[in-house]
């Protein structure tokens, strides 16, 4: 007897808690980095928030738990330490601004996007795997360039490191920002048009 399965729309789920802990860790790694300046202690929750990127995920599909609010938790997540740490780092003079300015313009390009898709009735649609690539390789380059800051006997090794990650992640983020327009164009174009 075959079994269809249901989309889950559960919102206390093993891989929703995970997610929800992951957004707690960002005003968590603000308040440690802009207000005590404990760059140790923000680098661990940095290094944890991004290390476990693909814990949510990995769970929700183990555990047959995937859920619409799961798939939306997640990259709201990953946007939100990136954005978070890169407005942090640029107060602290960690990165530079025309590297902050360099993926907030991508991120204000794909929120056009989808409201041209929501415009035409869409949704927006799944991650692409360039574009989770670009996320993990930017979330692990941020906690390297903090340890480049914050140590001077780590600089030399982890600077160089750190920002070969940091302008790998970038170009792929740009990438993916690329595939996720020429997406949309090919939704709007396929549209049925409205009379």
């Amino acid at each position: 007897m075959s079994h269809v399965q249901t989309p889950n729309t559960r919102i206390l789920t093993i891989p929703n808690l995970i997610s929800f802990a992951r957004l707690l860790g960002v005003p968590l790694f603000l308040y440690l980095f802009l207000v005590p300046h404990a760059d140790v202690a923000a680098v661990v929750v940095l290094a944890i928030g991004g290390t476990s990127d693909w814990v949510d995920g990995y769970a929700a599909r183990r555990l047959g738990q995937v859920s619409r609010l799961g798939e939306l938790l997640d990259p709201a997540a990953d946007r939100l330490y990136i954005l978070a740490t890169l407005v942090a780092f640029t107060v602290r003079e960690v990165v530079p601004w025309q590297f902050t300015a360099a993926l907030l313009v991508r991120e204000l390009m794909l929120l056009g996007a989808l409201a041209v898709l929501r415009r035409h009735g869409y949704g927006p649609p799944p991650v692409h795997y360039v574009g989770k690539t670009a996320t993990f390789i930017l979330l692990a380059a941020f906690p390297v360039l903090l340890l480049a800051h914050a140590s001077s006997g780590a600089e030399a090794v982890a600077g160089p490191i750190g920002w070969a990650l940091a302008w790998w992640g970038l170009v792929l983020y740009w990438v993916a920002g690329a595939l996720y327009v020429a997406q949309v164009a090919s939704l709007v174009r396929s549209a049925p048009r409205k009379t």
